[in-house]
C-alpha cells in the first residue's frame, strides 16, 4: 500500500506539473494576441526561452535556496518514493517560471532579448525563491514570528502572492525602467492606442490558462490524500466572478472579458482551500472589476505602458487575493478559519517589498550595464525582424 500511495502521489503531482506547463502556452498566446503583428514571433520565442532558462536557474540554484534541497547527490537519492522529489521540483518549477512569463507581457514590444534572459536567470535563481522559501518552507523564521504575533501564519495555498503578486510587482520596475513604447503617448498629452492584433489568439491564451489553472490550484495539495474539491469549485466560482465583473465594468470589451477570469483565478489562489464558494465568487468579482479599473487608470492617466496589464492583473489582483484569504477564510464569512487578516496583510506587503526591490535591482543593473531596450529603429521595425529575422506572416511571392 505504501508503494501504491507513493506512485499515486508521483502521478498526481506530475499531472499537475503538466497542466501548469500547458499554461505557459496560454501566456504565449495571450501575449501573441495582444501585441502588434510585428512582435508576435518574439512573444512565442520569449516564453519558451524564458522557461528553459528558468529550469536551469531553478534546478541548480533556486530550489536549493527555497527548500535547501540539492539534486547533485546521485541518482539513488533522486529515485526514492518513485522519484517524488523530482516531480515535486518539476511542479514547483512551473510556478517559478511563471514569473518571467508574467513579466514578458508587461515589457513586450521594446525589450531586448538576451538581457531579458539574464533577468530571468537572476529572478528565478535568487529573487523568487527567497520569498518562496519564506512562505512555503518557513525560512528565516518569518512564519513562526507571524504565528506568534497574530495567531496564524501567512497563508498562500497556491500562490496569489508568492507567484502572481511577485511577478506583477517585479514587472512594474521593469516597465518603468524601460519607458513607454515610441508612439504610445504624445508630447501634448495625447494617447495613441495600440489595439490587440488578434482577438482569437488572445481568447485562446485565456482559455488555456483557465483550464491549466485547475492544475495550478488543485494540485497545490501536492499529495493525493490532501486533494480537496473545495479548491476546484472555489477556483471555478472566482473565475466566473471575474468574467461577469469584467464584462460589466469593461462594457463588453473582449480584452477585458478574457482577462476577467484570469484576474479572478489570480485572486483565489491564496484562499482557495479555505473560502466558502460564495466568498470565492465575491473575491473573483472584485478582482475582475479591479483589473478593468486599474488597467484603464495605469494606461490612460498614469501613462504606464504595461502592454498586457500584468501589474494590475497579477500584481494588484494577487495582492487582493492575499488579503481576501484573510477575510473570506474566516469562519464568520463561511470559511474554514485558521487564518489572520493581519498576518495576510503583513505577508502580502513583504512579498511586494521583495518583488519591488528585486525588480529594481535586477533591471536597474542590467539597464546600467548592458541595456534593456531596443533602439527606436529596431522597435519601429518590430522585435520579430530585429531579433529573430522573420515575421509571423511573411509575405508571399
Amino acid at each position: 500500500m505504501d508503494t501504491l500511495l507513493a506512485g499515486t502521489n508521483v502521478l498526481f503531482i506530475l499531472l499537475g506539473a503538466i497542466m501548469v506547463l500547458a499554461m505557459h502556452a496560454g501566456f504565449a498566446f495571450l501575449e501573441v494576441g495582444t501585441v502588434r503583428y510585428k512582435n508576435q514571433v518574439n512573444a512565442l520565442v520569449k516564453i519558451l526561452s524564458d522557461f528553459s532558462v528558468s529550469t536551469v536557474a531553478y534546478f541548480f540554484i533556486g530550489y536549493g535556496i527555497a527548500y535547501g534541497v540539492s539534486f547533485l547527490d546521485g541518482a539513488e537519492a533522486l529515485t526514492a518514493k518513485h522519484g517524488y522529489a523530482l516531480v515535486k521540483f518539476f511542479f514547483l518549477l512551473t510556478f517559478a517560471a511563471a514569473i518571467p512569463a508574467i513579466i514578458s507581457g508587461g515589457i513586450a514590444e521594446r525589450a531586448r532579448f538576451y538581457p531579458q534572459l539574464m533577468a530571468t536567470f537572476l529572478l528565478v535563481g535568487f529573487v523568487y525563491p527567497f520569498f518562496e522559501g519564506i512562505t512555503w518552507n518557513g525560512n528565516f523564521g518569518v512564519q513562526a514570528w507571524l504565528k506568534q504575533a497574530f495567531g496564524a501564519e501567512f497563508h498562500d495555498f497556491a500562490g496569489s502572492v508568492v507567484v502572481h503578486a511577485m511577478g506583477g510587482w517585479i514587472a512594474l520596475p521593469a516597465v518603468l525602467l524601460l519607458g513607454h513604447r515610441h508612439g504610445r503617448y504624445g508630447k501634448n498629452g495625447e494617447i495613441f492606442a495600440h489595439p490587440p492584433s488578434n482577438i482569437p489568439f488572445l481568447a485562446l491564451g485565456a482559455w488555456i490558462l483557465c483550464v491549466g489553472w485547475f492544475g495550478f490550484n488543485v494540485m497545490s495539495a501536492q499529495t493525493i490524500d490532501a486533494i480537496s474539491g473545495l479548491v476546484a469549485v472555489n477556483s471555478l466560482m472566482a473565475m466566473i466572478g471575474g468574467v461577469l465583473a469584467a464584462l460589466v465594468a469593461g462594457k463588453n470589451d473582449p480584452g477585458f472579458v478574457h482577462n476577467g477570469p484570469l484576474a479572478g483565478l489570480v485572486a483565489i489562489c491564496a484562499g482557495s482551500d479555505l473560502m466558502h464558494p460564495v466568498g470565492a465568487l465575491v473575491t473573483g468579482a472584485v478582482a475582475g472589476a479591479l483589473f478593468v479599473y486599474l488597467f484603464t487608470l495605469t494606461q490612460n492617466r498614469w501613462r504606464i505602458d504595461d502592454v498586457l496589464g500584468v501589474w494590475p492583473l497579477h500584481g494588484l489582483c494577487g495582492a487582493w487575493g492575499g488579503v481576501a484569504a484573510g477575510i473570506f477564510g474566516q469562519k464568520a464569512f463561511g470559511g474554514l478559519g485558521g487564518v489572520s487578516l493581519m498576518a495576510q496583510l503583513t505577508g502580502t506587503l513583504l512579498g511586494i517589498l521583495v518583488a519591488l526591490v528585486g525588480g529594481f535591482v535586477v533591471y536597474g543593473v542590467l539597464k546600467a550595464t548592458v541595456g534593456i531596450r531596443l533602439s527606436q529603429e529596431e522597435e519601429f521595425e518590430g522585435a520579430d525582424l530585429s531579433i529573430h529575422k522573420i515575421s509571423a506572416t511573411p509575405p508571399y511571392e
